[in-house]
């Protein structure tokens, strides 16, 4: 049984913790309200540029001589994937969640014999893939300096991409992402951008045809390389949200967990204290009766 001393210095140490995780959870609250809304303001943009871009796809009469970026290499055998985690720990599930969807993604590449390739966003990505896919992973990128997210990393990433693209490295590429519902939900998400799929249609998407000025080709291969960094872009503003919203959540079950624990160390602090009290005074009692 421990002594009165070690279960005053654990009370005092989980009181410590409980601190920390409380303020970080009122950190993490405040980050999340701007991260929300940052998130929340970027989907009608990147859903719009993909809405005209696939109606200026459906406009282009020599598909063969599309732009690659729209069209593809018309081969499907090396895959790039660009994982994007976080650069922190300390938010519950929200990076292992993407690892796991992005692993069976890989497996499924593997098992079909073709050639994977990975670039990983975020340090946390990193660390969990680098012991398994350590001989796959071909660029690691990390925004750990910048105190928020902006369209500059984004286009970094994205010019990346294009470049390794240009070069003929890989055939199609897709980034993982966690896609923000609420504080509490997450959801991991697979979105291909290399080549865009034009046979998936927005649910908003308007029908409505346009006239364009100049040719449907030209405005493609000017839209298209911004494409990729605006919906990589987007995938980095929901993983910012999705982030603070599990922090905030984990450290929210790590305070209620550090005040469970100091209560139950308490009452065993309490019980061991009137032990040794009772035990003092059968002793003395027991004494004055011997004289």
């Amino acid at each position: 049984m421990a002594s009165l001393d070690d279960l005053k210095k654990r009370i005092s140490s989980v009181k410590s913790t409980q601190k920390i995780t409380k303020a970080m959870k009122m950190v993490a609250a405040a980050k999340l309200r701007r991260a929300q809304e940052s998130a929340e303001k970027g989907r009608p943009y990147s859903d719009k540029m993909n809405n005209i871009i696939l109606n200026l796809s459906n406009g282009i009469s020599d598909i063969d001589n599309a732009p690659k970026l729209l069209s593809g290499t018309g081969e499907d055998k090396v895959h790039l994937c660009v994982v994007m985690t976080s650069d922190r720990g300390l938010c519950g599930g929200f990076n292992t969640n993407i690892i796991k969807k992005a692993k069976l993604y890989f497996q499924k590449i593997l098992d079909e014999g073709k050639t994977l390739k990975i670039i990983t966003v975020g340090t946390k990505g990193y660390d969990q893939l680098k012991r398994l896919y350590g001989d796959n992973i071909i660029e690691r990128i990390s925004f750990k300096e910048s105190k928020n997210i902006n369209y500059f990393d984004a286009d970094k990433v994205g010019k990346i991409v294009i470049e390794k693209f240009e070069k003929k490295e890989f055939d199609v590429c897709a980034i993982f992402y966690n896609q923000f519902k609420n504080v509490i939900t997450q959801i991991p998400q697979e979105q291909q951008i290399i080549p865009l799929k034009t046979s998936e249609k927005d649910e908003n998407s308007s029908e409505d045809n346009y006239e364009f000025e100049p040719e449907e080709d030209e405005i493609l291969s000017n839209l298209l390389p911004k494409n990729i960094s605006t919906q990589i872009f987007k995938a980095m503003l929901e993983n910012s949200a999705s982030e603070q919203g599990s922090r905030m959540s984990a450290m929210d079950n790590a305070t209620r967990n550090a005040g469970e624990m100091v209560d139950k160390l308490t009452i065993e602090y309490n019980r061991s204290r009137q032990a040794a009290i009772t035990k003092e005074l059968i002793e003395i009692i027991s004494g004055a009766e011997s004289l």
